[in-house]
């Protein structure tokens, strides 16, 4: 007999949904803070691998361009240029390949977003590692036990989660979420 993933895929839900409540506060207190960022000047850089670097790239480009409403754009860069990630890949190693563009790019009060299902990923770790000492805002958006990342970053949005699938889901939840709020109080 063959699975039903969608059925299952509900059933998964059933138990993370009441969590997501949880979450709104951090929302808040994350909204706020980049708001303060933004009107500062600063920006927002995004990474990840794999899934969540399609999450690093849609979240910056829901902040950059458009989520529900049409308003100022919101500075913010995924670090997903192909060269800069094969150059620093291939000339520092895979584990540099986020740090070396937040050493360039990011600069005080600016904000590091990273996205990481296990919270193992060292290059992930490195770029958090790189920003915190450019001091740069870090949050991270983290699953399953939360690996090496967990309580590492200022603001920490964990799913506990074995399915790589709903962590990503959850995530893209909240940080939807995040841009409401943000669509709510940005002209």
């Amino acid at each position: 007999m063959l699975d039903d993933p969608l059925s299952r895929a509900v059933e998964e839900w059933k138990l993370l949904l009441p969590l997501m409540p949880r979450f709104s506060a951090d929302i808040d207190r994350l909204g706020e803070a980049l708001l303060r960022c933004w009107q500062a000047r600063g920006k927002v850089l995004t990474a990840g691998n794999g899934g969540s670097a399609c999450d690093a790239i849609h979240l910056a480009e829901e902040l950059v361009v458009r989520y529900h409403k049409n308003r100022r754009g919101l500075a913010a860069i995924a670090l997903t240029d192909p060269g800069n990630l094969t150059c620093a890949g291939n000339d520092m190693g895979y584990d540099a390949v986020f740090s070396r563009q937040v050493e360039a790019l990011g600069n005080p009060g600016d904000f590091l977003i990273v996205f990481s299902t296990s919270g193992n990923s060292g290059n992930i770790l490195r770029a958090v590692s790189a920003a915190k000492s450019q001091q740069l805002h870090t949050v991270g958006f983290i699953g399953k036990d939360g690996g090496k990342l967990k309580g590492v970053c200022e603001f920490e949005f964990h799913i506990p989660s074995q399915n790589t699938a709903r962590v990503q889901e959850a995530h893209l939840m909240i940080y939807h979420n995040l841009c409401e709020w943000i669509d709510q109080r940005v002209d």
